[in-house]
């Protein structure tokens, strides 16, 4: 089963600024915590990182879930050059609500210089049909919120021309 949701936002920068920044900047200063979510510290085995089939370990503080360190693998499962990238995340190293994966878009469309709307949005796959109820409020409350957060925090460094950390 699946649980789907999306923000929408505008970023006033360019349009590769909008698309690449999410992806290829440092992830500690996007995914910074929340809530029960702990905050990214690094990640390993991100030589290739940003092109499609890459990977990377991502790593976490500790959090009131998890006793923090090696968190999940993220994976480029697509990437078109200024329009979208789409990743999945898995091997979660504690329960996550019975989810397996999720699957996500990034997805920019330049509505005019230094306007580019930006929608970002998340497929949450789990393999227990009796946690469906708790997977969708989940999905509609705490990660969609969390998700706005994440969108917030990049837009924050597109704006503010954060160098790259990958190619």
């Amino acid at each position: 089963m699946t649980t789907t949701v999306s923000v929408r936002t505008i970023f006033p920068c360019s349009l590769e600024r909008a698309f690449k920044t999410p992806m290829l900047c440092d992830v500690s200063k996007v995914h910074t915590g929340y809530g029960i979510m702990p905050r990214v510290t690094h990640c390993t085995d991100d030589g290739y990182w940003g092109t499609p089939g890459s990977s990377k370990k991502v790593f976490v503080a500790p959090s009131p879930t998890q006793k923090g360190g090696f968190a999940s693998v993220d994976n480029v499962l697509e990437r078109v050059e200024n329009v979208y990238w789409t990743i999945e995340v898995n091997q979660f190293q504690t329960w996550m609500l019975g989810f397996s994966k999720f699957v996500g878009t990034w997805r920019t469309t330049e509505l005019g210089p230094d306007s580019i709307q930006v929608d970002y949005s998340y497929t949450l796959h789990s393999d227990v049909a009796l946690l469906q109820p708790l997977n969708w409020l989940f999905a509609h409350t705490f990660w969609k919120t969390y998700m706005g957060r994440v969108a917030e925090n990049v837009k924050q460094l597109a704006i503010n021309g954060e160098p790259y950390r990958y190619a």
